[in-house]
């Protein structure tokens, strides 16, 4: 599938020549496929011996022993351990939000987008279902799909809210708020699949309009010290860096600096993009990452 001209142009006006080169071919890499250990059910003990029996060739993400890296998924898909949940295949970069999430046992966290719930699922096993989780997804057959993954996988003390999150009572406060806000996708691209024929450049405004009364909403019922993250498939400043700066121009928040030395690990596929505020990450589409854009955001 060929990228658009547009596209193109977009890329090359906020990036540069040589950047949006580099870009443009991150579409057209054919992604490793990747999964983790569902730690509510499993161990890595287990999938590393299946793996091992089944002669399935893999290696482990530098960041996470419990994430895996194969070549073709198609056996895995059709073994027991995906079908009961002991595992669940998701992107390195839809992962990583959760890693700068401040996760801690008890905490009242809201998912604001959570369907179908790779994130929130990753969110309950990192807290040992010990997280008190509020769901929120406004669309009833996304929200059965929710529902059906996260018994699957396990998960205990959730919530749902079958409601469009920017019209969440004020009167909500969470400890913790994870917003993977609805966007254009324009860092998953890729021209193996059919994501380039859903992106426009309406999308990103309508999404950018989206997103802003999200993030205000979210603001507003995040109680006073506590952080939260915002976070989207996207590489545009429209939709990122153009989003927090109206919102930390006009509400009660500052930005809390991450860098990928927060991780503690290394991995040299994972670079990053320029960005205009500094301490956000904007992490540029290869054959391992999508394009995703990473903000922790404190109210004060």
């Amino acid at each position: 599938m060929e990228i658009p001209n547009y596209l193109i142009e977009l890329l090359k006006n906020e990036y540069g020549q040589e950047i949006s080169e580099e870009i443009i071919q991150g579409y057209k890499e054919k992604r490793i496929e990747t999964f983790r250990v569902n730690t509510l059910k499993s161990n890595r003990e287990e999938i590393i011996k299946y793996l091992e029996n089944n002669n399935i060739d893999y290696q482990n993400w530098s960041i996470d022993e419990n994430v895996f890296l194969i070549n073709n998924s198609k056996q895995i898909k059709e073994s027991n351990l995906y079908k009961e949940g002991h595992i669940y295949f998701q992107s390195l970069s839809s992962m990583l939000p959760i890693y700068y999430l401040s996760i801690k046992e008890n905490q009242d966290l809201l998912d604001m987008a959570a369907s179908p719930g790779s994130k929130t699922s990753l969110i309950a096993s990192k807290g040992n279902n010990k997280i008190n989780i509020t769901a929120c997804e406004i669309d009833k057959i996304r929200m059965e799909r929710l529902k059906y993954n996260m018994h699957l996988l396990g998960v205990e003390n959730i919530n749902y809210l079958n409601i469009d999150s920017t019209k969440l009572d004020d009167y909500f406060r969470f400890d913790n708020i994870l917003l993977d806000a609805p966007c254009s996708g324009s860092g998953t691209l890729n021209v193996y699949d059919n994501s380039l024929n859903k992106f426009s450049l309406k999308l990103v405004k309508n999404s950018s309009i989206l997103q802003k009364k999200l993030l205000a909403k979210a603001i507003n019922i995040l109680k006073k010290n506590e952080t939260m993250i915002y976070s989207t498939c996207s590489i545009l400043k429209e939709e990122n860096e153009e989003v927090l700066k109206e919102i930390l121009k006009n509400r009660n928040v500052e930005l809390i600096k991450i860098s990928l030395d927060d991780l503690n690990k290394i991995d040299d596929n994972l670079v990053l993009l320029p960005t205009t505020i500094d301490g956000v990450l904007c992490i540029k589409p290869n054959q391992y990452y999508e394009g995703f854009f990473i903000a922790k955001l404190k109210k004060i």
